[in-house]
């Protein structure tokens, strides 16, 4: 089986990125503009409650299974054991679920008014046993990744441009975003016959997994919490339009965020696997690069969006959004938040299987989102879920730098933070010049002109003063159109 280098895979992340950022960007104003906030909300609703349904189905295994995986990626007789096993316990508890989840639909009243988005969101869930994203994740395999996601991505577009057309069409909608999630599992699952075999194993030893994975559950359950109990606490609190909103800006930082955080996605088997080796050098070494990565990508991205956070809104979304803005704005620092916590979280600690540390610093945050939700939604609405998530995901980071605390300083030595700190100075002064300059502008021109002069800005800065991360992506880029 080959692995590839860090740097393919990385490269094949970003192309998957770069899809979970043009597309939505196709399809997010087009829907918006459609269901308008209400059937947004709607859909939205039904999607994080699923969310938790999904959860419990899938117990901690898509992370622990990863670096399960990884650690046997070497003997196929192992992995297929490991494979099959965390297989059977999936099936088990998909079952479980989903006769809590039917049971649930019938009996609560507001569930059962969305019967139909209900159930199919539910289909998701059962087909999500198949998904085995773990699998390839742990043996890098990343272009076959890439490839598939892709091709569901194109063809679930065509769907929603084809079906989608009035406001009543938010059913139609589910279904397809369903199958954007699902469409690729069955195909996942057949796929895996190249790198493991499904003929039934001897004595499988499922107790092994049941302490991690319930851990990993823990944390996932957690982080569900504070990601998704926003929404479903608006939708039972206020309604469909405030939950539109809220979802509004939670779909801009998502998409800020996965830029962010896509190279942690290809480190985390690379990072098992150095532990596992004992190559400490070669881990840390990779951890300041990821620090350095989030930094120079996470600042600039937090303060532009916040400064155009109107003009983003009335591009993407439109004129009946407009109550997005202010969420927009308070979510802005989670990028940097989310984005930092993931290197010390899931790069860090869980290879290190320190993930009780995680797991406690994620229910901190969860139980900060939940007494802040409950005191601020009431009053503040979809702002206050936002400031919520704020307070939950900088409590998460904090405690979480606390527990590493004792090699924080290699954490950050490879960081240019005096450099990045220059470079965005001088672009948000330039970006505060546009804005008061060219009023008239339509979103989209404001955005365009913005951006090319935050962004180019904030990269000339970056050359002139030799940051060393952006000298080697130039240097790369020009070694590769020389060997052209």
């Amino acid at each position: 089986m080959k692995i590839h280098s860090v740097k393919f895979n990385f490269i094949m992340n970003f192309i998957m990125t770069a899809s979970s950022i043009l597309f939505p960007l196709i399809t997010f104003p087009y829907i918006s503009r459609v269901l308008l906030s209400a059937g947004s909300g709607k859909v939205a609703f039904a999607s994080s409650v699923i969310t938790y349904f999904t959860m419990f189905a899938s117990l901690g295994i898509p992370t622990y299974g990863i670096r399960a995986c990884a650690k046997v990626r070497d003997d196929k007789e192992k992995l297929s054991k490991t494979v099959q096993e965390l297989l059977i316990i999936n099936s088990v508890t998909m079952l479980i679920t989903v006769i809590a989840f039917a049971l649930s639909v019938i009996f609560v009243p507001k569930f059962w008014a969305e019967k139909e988005l209900f159930i199919i969101n539910g289909i998701g869930m059962v087909l999500n046993v198949f998904a085995v994203n773990w699998l390839y994740n742990a043996l890098e395999q990343y272009a076959y990744i890439t490839a598939c996601n892709l091709a569901v991505k194109i063809v679930s577009l065509l769907l929603m441009f084809a079906l989608v057309r009035n406001p009543d069409d938010y059913v139609i909608y589910g279904a397809i975003t369903m199958f954007a999630s699902c469409a690729s599992y069955i195909f996942n699952f057949v796929y895996a016959r190249k790198f493991i075999s499904l003929k039934k194993q001897e004595d499988y030893q499922f107790l092994i997994h049941m302490k991690p994975i319930f851990i990993f559950f823990a944390t996932s359950a957690a982080i569900n919490v504070y990601t998704n109990l926003d929404v479903v606490m608006l939708g039972f609190m206020k309604g469909d339009r405030d939950v539109g909103y809220y979802n509004a800006a939670i779909k801009i930082k998502t998409i800020l965020v996965t830029l962010i955080t896509s190279l942690g996605t290809v480190l985390l088997p690379r990072l098992s696997y150095y532990v596992k080796k004992g190559e400490d050098e070669a881990f840390y070494r990779m951890i300041g690069k990821a620090v350095n990565f989030v930094v120079l990508i996470g600042t600039p991205l937090t303060l532009y969006f916040g400064m155009y956070a109107k003009e983003s809104i009335l591009f993407l979304a439109g004129e009946d959004f407009m109550g997005a803005v202010a969420p927009m704005v308070i979510l802005m620092p989670t990028l940097l938040l989310i984005g930092l916590s993931n290197i010390t979280g899931i790069q860090i600690l869980t290879p290190r299987n320190r993930e009780k540390q995680v797991l406690y610093s994620i229910l901190w945050g969860a139980g900060i989102d939940f007494l802040l939700n409950l005191v601020l939604i009431p009053r503040y609405s979809s702002s206050g879920a936002a400031f919520a998530t704020v307070a939950a995901e900088l409590a998460v980071l904090l405690i979480q730098c606390i527990y590493l605390k004792e090699i924080l300083k290699k954490l950050t030595e490879q960081t240019s933070l005096r450099k990045i700190l220059v470079a965005t100075a001088a672009s948000c002064a330039a970006g505060a010049g546009v804005k008061a300059l060219a009023t008239g502008l339509s979103p989209f021109l404001m955005l365009v002109l913005s951006a090319w002069v935050f962004f180019g800005i904030y990269g000339a800065v970056l050359l002139a003063v030799k940051e060393k991360m952006v000298w080697e992506i130039v240097g790369t880029l020009l070694c590769h159109k020389h060997k052209r």
